[in-house]
């Protein structure tokens, strides 16, 4: 469904010339790996953006999670509440660590974990709660901290899909002990590959630093006292972040109107009962990172049908994610519905950000003509 060459992507990046300057300028600096001022930028402009106090870049998104689990001391034994519905970076992280990964099911609609499925899941094992802002919607993030609260768990947000996401006003990644984001090339705004931790403490941003950068010692060159890993973010990757910054308000309007224009354009197959949409709740601002629909069985065709077709269009297309507990690292014969039928319906429409509305046109008429409704 996925394929280079596509006359329509599936997603592509927002790069020009403002990022080829910061990168001249960085590459001239002599600056080019894991210090430079433009990392320090980059950390403090992210982090004043989402409204938290400290941001530690890293290498990936799938690094900065692990590097927050292992920073807030989750290891051996330990449980991590994740949704089932995310892409498997996220079990993985909590897996690397030593703990294990309890999988919650999705709400039926808006996709992300159901908080009222939480409380069901804790033990005396569960030391936390990864709620993933799915494909850019944020979680019920008051419901969430509200049963965090109520057990003494941590929350790391997994923010990689949602940049510039609100819950009732509040941008997303300000709400957990740490928050995680992506930068890989597909992201809202990127740095090629890369990620960033958020929080609040400041004692936390300083072992985040710490463990980022192999246990050093930062008072005693060259002493590890405690074992670290290679997660840092280079000056050159960070440089093409600040120029994304600057653009990040403006990219958000046009994924949002993207979402808007495919919700009208697809709004008779909506009446007629044969797609579903995923809806924004009242209580969000979704930034619409990958714009998905599910394909229900009175459609005519199946979900794989649909993608085929448009692949022979040279239209590119995702399936939703396959919940975690149905592929082998994890399969234990768990069954989680409401995941299970967004993924086996679910379709992800190109969201690129150069996406034309004549191109969402073509593709809207064209899912329309394959419909046995037509």
């Amino acid at each position: 469904m996925e394929a280079l060459g596509m006359r329509i992507p599936i997603a592509d990046p927002d790069i020009g010339e403002e990022e080829l300057a910061n990168v001249i300028t960085a590459v001239r600096s002599g600056w080019i790996s894991s210090a430079g001022e433009f990392i320090i930028r980059f950390e403090q402009q992210f982090a004043q953006y989402c409204g938290a106090k400290y941001g530690v870049a890293t290498s990936s998104g799938t690094a900065a999670i692990h590097l927050a689990l292992a920073a807030l001391g989750i290891g051996k034994e330990d449980e991590v509440i994740v949704p089932t519905l995310t892409f498997i970076a996220t079990a993985n992280a909590v897996t690397f660590t030593g703990a294990s990964p309890v999988f919650v099911d999705s709400h039926p609609e808006y996709w992300c974990m159901d908080p009222n499925r939480i409380e069901e899941r804790i033990t005396k094992r569960t030391k936390a709660i990864i709620p993933v802002h799915l494909y850019g919607h944020p979680c019920d993030m008051s419901a969430i901290s509200d049963i965090a609260k109520s057990y003494n768990l941590l929350i790391i947000e997994d923010a990689a899909e949602a940049h510039g996401a609100e819950y009732k006003h509040q941008k997303v990644g300000s709400f957990g002990d740490v928050s995680c984001f992506s930068f890989y090339g597909n992201k809202i705004i990127t740095t090629g590959e890369g990620g960033m931790c958020l929080t609040d403490n400041e004692e936390l941003a300083t072992r985040l630093r710490k463990l980022r950068d192999h246990g050093k010692n930062s008072a005693r060159a060259y002493w590890h006292d405690v074992i670290g890993f290679n997660y840092r973010m280079t000056n050159l990757q960070a440089a093409v972040g600040v120029a994304q910054i600057d653009k990040l308000d403006r990219l958000i309007q046009k994924k949002r109107a993207i979402g808007a224009l495919y919700e009208e354009a697809l709004g008779d197959l909506v009446q007629q009962g044969v797609i579903k949409l995923y809806h924004e709740m009242p209580w969000s601002k979704s930034v619409w990172w990958m714009y998905s629909i599910l394909i229900e069985d009175s459609f005519g065709k199946d979900r794989n049908e649909v993608a085929e077709e448009l692949l022979n269009r040279e239209i590119a297309t995702r399936p939703v994610f396959y919940p975690i507990h149905t592929m082998p690292p994890y399969y234990n014969h768990q069954t989680f519905p409401v995941s299970e039928e967004i993924s086996r319906k679910g379709l992800t429409l190109p969201s690129g950000l150069t996406l034309s509305n004549d191109d969402i046109t073509t593709i809207c008429s064209l899912i329309t003509s394959m419909s046995q409704t037509r």
